[in-house]
């Protein structure tokens, strides 16, 4: 009896021992003191990112605004550049440079022109009576600028692209320069051979074209320059551009021959394999030395108005051909662009 009490005994005080001890083995109070600072690690690295996003945002948000904004000044301008203008312009032009005239015509659009082509001059006339608006050709001739004085209009003469004025012969003629001095003398009659030049000792066929054609006031004011050309022979008096090129480049004497026109006209219009350009004071005329006008021979061709009787459209539509535009339209025409 007394053991089981004893054994009895001992059992509570065995069952009591995880009471006591419970407390120890959880030990809830040393949790948060630990985790603490992980929490508080957690949180800073959170600001953090938050911080670093809304820079982020505010800078693509601002890039984007920015971008918007160049979008709609590019709108605005290209709004403002494409105009539209109902009102009509009537145009004429000279043979070389009805393509230039057909290119803007259809490059600007938002212009309502309308061509009525003849040449050089009778688009003069039409122009100082009245009877276009405006017109693209080679410069005034004198008689032309006397004509429009007696009219009583004033010409307003505006470059629109670079041009050169060429000299050409049969390709066979062994000569391939010239100075502008031996050009004068051709054509005033001084030299009359070949070999005066350096070439062979065979007569030069001097061809001319009629006064007040462009290629003639070319040759007037570019060349001669108040020297008096010598009175052609009939037959080395050519009414066309295309004629004189035939002339001189089939010829059956071409080699003998020499003749004047733009560049232009006797490159993309009606030149052909048995012609040459002569280079002038040592420089070939082309694309590149017309434009940086190394060539010593450039002159233009014009817009030409009636000054003070242009609409408001009419200077609008001179502006679109002298812009950025407008000039690349022409060198896509296959003209030389100013500067």
């Amino acid at each position: 009896m007394e053991e089981e009490n004893k054994v009895m005994e001992t059992n509570e005080n065995v069952g009591e021992q995880p009471v006591v001890e419970q407390p120890v083995v959880e030990q809830p109070v040393v949790e948060p003191t630990v985790e603490a600072p992980k929490k508080d690690g957690k949180f800073i690295n959170i600001l953090i990112i938050i911080l670093l996003l809304c820079v982020i945002g505010g800078g693509v948000f601002l890039g984007i605004k920015e971008l918007g904004k160049g979008k709609e000044e590019k709108k605005e301008e290209k709004t403002e550049e494409l105009v539209k203008y109902e009102d009509e312009v009537k145009i004429d032009a000279s043979l070389a440079t009805q393509p230039l005239t057909d290119a803007y015509i259809k490059g600007l659009d938002n212009f309502n022109l309308k061509a009525d082509y003849s040449n050089t001059d009778p688009a003069y006339t039409k122009l100082i009576n009245g009877e276009v608006d405006l017109i693209i050709v080679t410069e005034p001739s004198a008689d032309e600028k006397d004509r429009a004085a007696k009219a009583g209009v004033e010409l307003e003469v505006t470059p629109v692209v670079n041009e050169g004025f060429t000299f050409y012969t049969h390709k066979d003629n062994p000569v391939d320069s010239l100075k502008i001095s031996d050009i004068q003398k051709i054509y005033s009659g001084e030299y009359t051979n070949w070999k005066q030049v350096g070439g062979p000792d065979v007569e030069i066929i001097a061809y001319q074209r009629p006064v007040n054609s462009g290629s003639q006031t070319g040759i007037l004011s570019l060349v001669m320059k108040g020297i008096k050309m010598r009175e052609p022979k009939t037959t080395e008096y050519v009414e066309t551009m295309a004629g004189i090129i035939d002339v001189v480049s089939n010829y059956e004497n071409g080699k003998e021959a020499i003749g004047y026109s733009y560049y232009y006209y006797a490159t993309a219009m009606y030149g052909n394999d048995n012609m040459k350009f002569f280079a002038i004071d040592g420089v070939k005329p082309n694309h590149d030395t017309i434009k940086d006008e190394s060539y010593p021979l450039i002159t233009h061709y014009y817009i030409v108005t009636v000054k003070g009787k242009e609409s408001e459209t009419t200077k609008k539509l001179k502006e679109a051909m002298l812009s950025e535009r407008g000039q690349k339209i022409a060198k896509d025409a296959g003209y030389v662009e100013i500067g």
